[in-house]
């Protein structure tokens, strides 16, 4: 009983492993002060707060340029570490967060817990391939993570930037130029090359009620994100093809994020294992390309919302056929 419970309470322990950077919403203005979030837990909770020394990296990309931000500019508060800055010019924006490895000692019934959790699949059929299941693990640990947001109407192409850590996710579109209805490509490297037949998760946070009759207008600028509630889709496990892509449905608006683990044995000393997390966030809209509505809205209102257009084409048409008759007369 004494040892169930003990595998109960390290099973507990490494449920929270995931890391994810999010935003209240993930359309902003220009040149105004915003808040990232650093999750260290689930996409829902937070468990603790990233101390400053283990960020190996923290960069912002946008308009071709990556800035290093000083981890000064973090704060933490309720198990959420915060980045406060100032949002750039318009375009599409890439943050990153790269934490140095860290070493965690587990029993071999939680490593297998923890492998089938995180659903570390190959791990865990190697394990039991190899009569391994009964074999405590040393894991050194690192995780990278990535959101990406629009700021303003006007997209750019730093959604693709490769920031080089260890492993990421690189959308190969944009995906504040899509809406519902449409895929999304990404694809997952390792090292810098394309990672293959590797089990990605997908996931995606959706607004408790439908938002999306003003979104495509003004990319949300408006709304206050923290106080819309959501309902989470279950996550969805897929392999990255030859090319290490991986396809999104796009079926709604909403918050999406992916999420991986890449495990290995490790031959160094003292180890077992070597992993390496990655995890991407991004919201879907309306898209870009239908960011001004209004032109599809109701045609028989003019631009500027004054005199309907079949009453402006009725008059035209009269005073057309007055003048004629006028000039008719005239002869």
């Amino acid at each position: 009983m004494k040892k169930l419970l003990l595998v109960i309470i390290a099973y507990c322990a490494l449920t929270s492993h995931d890391m994810f950077l999010k935003l209240s919403t993930y359309f902003l203005e220009p040149n105004k002060p915003a808040v990232i979030s650093l999750y260290n837990g689930t996409f829902e909770k937070s468990d603790n707060v990233i101390s400053r020394d283990r960020m190996a990296d923290v960069s912002l990309q946008g308009q071709g340029v990556r800035t290093a931000v000083d981890t000064s500019q973090w704060s933490g508060k309720d198990s959420i570490t915060l980045l406060n800055f100032t949002t750039g010019t318009a375009g599409t924006w890439v943050a990153g967060v790269s934490i140095k490895p860290r070493l965690i000692e587990m029993k071999a019934q939680a490593f297998n817990d923890y492998l089938v959790h995180d659903g570390v699949l190959e791990m865990l059929q190697w394990r039991k391939d190899n009569n391994a299941t009964e074999k405590d693990a040393i894991e050194q640990y690192a995780k990278h993570v990535k959101t990406i947001f629009q700021v303003g109407d006007k997209t750019s192409e730093d959604y693709k930037t490769i920031f080089g850590y260890p492993i990421e996710f690189i959308p190969l579109e944009n995906p504040y130029d899509l809406h519902p209805g449409h895929d999304l490509k990404v694809q997952l490297l390792w090292q810098g090359k394309p990672l293959p037949n590797h089990l990605v998760y997908i996931g995606k946070s959706v607004r408790d009620h439908d938002h999306s009759h003003d979104h495509a207008h003004d990319h949300a600028h408006t709304h206050d994100h923290n106080h819309e509630g959501h309902t989470h889709d279950n996550v969805n496990g897929l392999r990255t093809d030859s090319l290490g892509i991986v396809k999104v449905t796009i079926d709604q608006t909403g918050v999406y994020y992916l999420r991986t683990i890449h495990l290995i044995n490790s031959e160094k000393e003292g180890l077992t294992h070597e992993s390496n997390w990655a995890t991407l966030t991004f919201e879907v809209g309306d898209g870009h390309t239908h960011s001004h509505s209004h032109h599809t809205h109701d045609h028989s209102i003019d631009s500027e919302g004054g005199i309907p257009l079949y009453i402006f084409g009725i008059v035209s048409l009269i005073l057309v056929i007055g003048l004629y008759f006028w000039f008719n007369k005239k002869k």
